[in-house]
């Protein structure tokens, strides 16, 4: 064989390894890759959770995809990021639905597809079967203790206004109705004149919030379900005239609402604790990797956080306070 073919060949053989070698090293990238898909990723809240998931992909040595829609409000993105995450065959995905609805297929897909799959935040309409376990605040819970200290901040009496997020979200449409049905029956003498759905934003809740305290002129109380509807809630006040003289309970932390607390803006907050919620979602999946039994709920406890025991909080869960 003439020289010249033998240096043809050479180089032929060289570029075929690399290029299996290139093949086999993409597919390295998720052998021990975990996909965490949030909400959304423009909330401070949702970064606490990913703090959380990288914590414990760094203990148990699982690198930690964080990618997900901007806007919580985004289902079809969310679906597309699902859809790659099983293209490239991660070891498990931790989803936090943004739609109970329109997830349901993709988590069947995930299951399908023999990914184990961890539901964290807020539920999603599909069996037990179909995931690992469920990582998740007590929502309705969470509801019915704003509910209480909204009571307790009114005495008993009242009129108040319900500053939701999107429809379908299930984790919020939770604490929203765990809040109707506690005033309901224990504080029967507190009514709720008006509610709205936002679109997720916080300039959305803000003026949502507005148009209802425009509506309404005998406005005693407010809860908001969530971060961005809680910081909407306050901004509305503060615009309005009315912080501290209209008693809010919001729901989740942001230094915004921290510092309400502080200055008698905000009653009161129901807090998640995000970091927890994105440590146990992790556990839960490698123990489903290792074949080990995982429990289908694991509940992460809410804290009721006011003026009493601000500085004891922030203290003890400063990244649940987002601090």
């Amino acid at each position: 064989m003439k020289k010249g073919n033998w240096l043809v060949y050479l180089i032929l053989g060289i570029s075929a390894v690399l290029f299996v070698s290139g093949l086999l090293k993409k597919e390295s990238l998720y052998e021990k890759t975990i996909a965490v898909i949030p909400k959304g990723t423009a909330s401070m809240w949702w970064e606490v959770v990913h703090s959380g998931a990288n914590k414990a992909g760094e203990e148990l040595g699982y690198a930690i995809s964080w990618i997900g829609p901007e806007q919580e409000t985004d289902r079809e993105k969310q679906i597309q990021v699902v859809d790659d995450a099983i293209t490239k065959k991660v070891m498990a995905i931790v989803l936090a639905p943004n739609d109970q609805k329109a997830l349901a297929r993709p988590v069947r897909k995930i299951k399908e597809e023999g990914i184990p799959c961890v539901i964290i935040d807020s539920a999603v309409d599909v069996n037990d079967e179909d995931y690992v376990s469920f990582v998740a605040t007590d929502n309705f819970l969470g509801g019915a203790d704003g509910a209480r200290s909204l009571g307790k901040a009114l005495s008993g009496k009242g009129t108040v206004i319900l500053t939701k997020f999107v429809p379908n979200s299930a984790s919020t449409d939770a604490r929203a109705e765990g809040f109707k049905k506690t005033l309901e029956t224990e504080f029967p003498d507190i009514k709720i004149i008006d509610e709205q759905y936002t679109q997720g934003t916080v300039e959305d809740a803000r003026q949502k919030t507005i148009d209802m305290l425009v509506r309404n002129q005998n406005v005693n109380g407010i809860f908001a379900v969530n971060q961005p509807s809680s910081v909407g809630a306050y901004k509305a006040l503060q615009s309005h005239g009315s912080a501290g003289k209209i008693k809010m309970v919001g729901f989740d932390s942001d230094p915004i609402l921290i510092d309400g607390i502080a200055e008698g803006g905000v009653y009161a907050l129901i807090v998640q604790n995000p970091f927890e919620i994105g440590y146990q979602g992790v556990i839960a999946a490698v123990a489903a990797i290792d074949g080990k039994e995982v429990p289908k709920k694991m509940p992460i406890p809410s804290m009721i956080v006011n003026k009493d025991n601000l500085e004891e909080m922030k203290q003890k869960f400063p990244a649940a306070l987002g601090l």
